[in-house]
């Protein structure tokens, strides 16, 4: 094995919000990456509208910088662990891990998911105590916090030896000593030379590489990511391609990039140990291996854990439907989840005993509803179904995903906390009293319990809690949980809402709509305050007549309807109700619309019951 000393390949991974895309924006301008007159964004790595828009990394991406005559590859990666899949392919890429906590909150649960995948790859990390300037910055504590995580994921006595720098990502500064910070990103630079090894290869061997991540250029094609492990690859090259099957084909390598800064620089030819991207070889899956094609030698697929939540996607069937979206059918509907679980392996996509319906598996509401919101920005129009945990069967008992649940929450709302948890089959794992006077709960909680909880949660602390969640494993099935206690209002018939009709509607629940809204029969317009459905009519109009009394004119009021996120519409959703979703809009509705339909199907339900 060979070790150019001239290449680091790390990754970045922290908990949501503890500040990795700005570390990298940090430490790509001090790298001389942009001109001194260039206009730069803040977050620059996050390129994605919908990462913009949520200040989270859902993508990893790639840059590189050069410091002292070595290139440092980095991988930011998304915090979150429904994005798990993209963190633990990352893994298979670099040789060293940057952790990031807050100087503030500390190791936080996806902490834990994230370092693990790292510790179990045998990375060594450097733990970088980040916004180390907030006023309340607690650095003692927090080492002392990432040291136990550490031990309690099992690391080893060379892993837990870890380095610590300080730094505050947003200013550009960064020491050893928490009271004595240097203007630059210097002192980090030298921990990633002299503390994370360079990549261990072979130089000399026949070409070997695994497609880690994919991209697509519309004049390209598809792009292949990945670290080159052993040989040299040189453009215009003929390779085998093997996938998950062991099927064979020969291709030719069109293009090879390296990358540079926040580009891709394209070169003659590459090496082992640095992170490429190559072009003309086709349809290439993640996990495909790259080979010679006189030493046939593919690396194992990469794993990944399994779905823990699935829902429906299908054709839309609302009397609305094809009225604003581009691709309506189900074939191209199938199409466009084939791609995305081609690029995300953490997607699982199946076909049901309904041609015009999938199956689609992912790894938490989030996951899922970043897929949706990103299919109907790309012009597709279908529907969706509620949510619903994967159980498993495990000895001849079912089971279901656990989650570990932890809040923190002003002490006016701790009951509220504890009585909503309680009626979800949450157990309380510890309750501690912070500084600042809140109180932090931790919990386990069937996944099944959460589905549509941070809605409710928020509703009842006034928006003060914050909630973190992570997969702690399986237990037995739980029993029924009840996670919605209110009924919808449904539109009675077609038409146009009126002011006049949700006046008087109002008085029966909180409203989704506003006038002049076009609605049809079966469609979700409100909340119910009982915990049963309704139907209402929110098309009526106002008799005229010749009598004027002296109030006639004045404006009826209403109250101000709920506007609802797509990722707040798929927590609403009961068992019997789809989201439709196109281009424009979302509407909320029934799967049977027609009242006496839905009736015979409740009274069929009862009686099997």
């Amino acid at each position: 094995m060979n070790k150019p000393n001239n290449i680091r390949n790390i990754a970045i991974i922290a908990h949501v919000d503890h500040g990795k895309t700005t570390l990298v924006d940090a430490m790509l301008k001090q790298s001389k990456i942009f001109r001194e007159n260039q206009q730069v964004d803040v977050r620059v790595m996050d390129s994605n509208d919908l990462e913009r828009e949520r200040g989270i990394t859902i993508l990893s991406k790639n840059t590189s910088i050069d410091y002292k005559d070595t290139k440092i590859n980095i991988v930011d990666t998304p915090g979150h662990a429904d994005f798990g899949g993209e963190v633990e392919r990352v893994m298979n890429m670099v040789d060293g891990v940057l952790l990031l906590v807050d100087a503030v909150e500390g190791p936080m649960p996806q902490t834990k998911f994230v370092l693990r995948k790292a510790l179990e790859r045998g990375l060594k990390a450097i733990v970088v105590v980040n916004k180390i300037d907030r006023p309340n910055a607690r650095p003692d504590y927090v080492i002392d916090q990432t040291f136990d995580l550490f031990v309690d994921l099992g690391a080893s006595d060379e892993q837990c030896e870890f380095p610590v720098v300080f730094a505050s990502a947003l200013s550009g500064t960064s020491g050893k000593d928490p009271q004595n910070l240097t203007d630059t990103m210097e002192p980090l630079f030298e921990e990633i030379l002299t503390q994370l090894p360079s990549p261990e290869v072979d130089l000399d061997g026949p070409l070997q590489m695994q497609a880690t991540l994919l991209g697509f250029d519309e004049y390209k094609g598809q792009i292949a990511i990945g670290r080159l492990n052993r040989g040299t690859i040189y453009r215009n090259q003929s390779v085998a391609l093997i996938d998950a099957n062991s099927n064979k084909k020969n291709v030719r390598v069109g293009q090879v990039f390296t990358h540079k800064g926040l580009g891709r620089l394209e070169v003659e030819s590459a090496h082992a140990g640095d992170i490429i991207a190559l072009t003309g070889i086709g349809e290439v899956g993640i996990g495909d291996s790259i080979c010679d094609p006189e030493h046939i030698d593919p690396l194992p697929p990469i794993q990944v854990e399994e779905p823990t939540l699935r829902m429906t996607i299908g054709v839309n069937t609302s009397p609305f439907a094809g009225r604003d979206g581009d691709y309506l059918t189900s074939r191209k509907i199938r199409e466009r989840l084939m791609r995305e679980s081609e690029r995300d392996v953490a997607l699982k996509v199946a076909d049901t005993d309904s041609a015009d319906n999938f199956m689609v598996s992912g790894r938490g509401e989030l996951h899922l509803g970043i897929l949706i919101e990103n299919m109907r920005r790309e012009g597709y129009e279908f529907q969706v179904s509620k949510p619903e945990v994967i159980l498993k069967e495990i000895n001849g008992v079912k089971h279901e995903p656990i989650e570990t649940v932890e809040i923190e929450v002003g002490s006016d709302h701790q009951g509220a906390v504890v009585e909503l948890l309680g009626q979800r089959k949450g157990q309380m794992k510890n309750m501690a009293v912070l500084e600042n006077g809140n109180i932090h709960f931790s919990y386990q909680v069937p996944s099944r319990g959460l589905l549509g909880f941070r809605q409710q949660l928020l509703t009842e602390t006034r928006g003060e809690a914050t909630m973190n969640s992570l997969i702690a494993g399986y237990e037995p099935f739980a029993g029924e949980i009840e996670t919605r206690g209110y009924g919808s209002l449904i539109a009675w018939e077609d038409g146009m809402a009126t002011a006049y009709a949700l006046h008087s509607a109002q008085e029966r629940g909180q409203l989704f709509i506003s006038p002049g809204i076009d609605v049809y029969e079966g469609m979700v317009v409100g909340q119910h305050i009982r915990d049963t459905d309704l139907e209402v009519n929110v098309c009526k109009k106002k008799q005229k007549t010749n009598i004027r009394s002296a109030t006639a004119d004045d404006a009826l009021r209403l109250d101000t309807p709920k506007q609802m996120s797509i990722d707040e519409a798929i927590e609403y959703l009961k068992d019997d109700e789809l989201l439709e979703v196109t281009p424009e809009t979302f509407r909320l509705r029934k799967k049977y619309l027609a009242k006496n339909v839905r009736d015979r199907h409740n009274k069929h339900k009862n009686y099997q019951k």
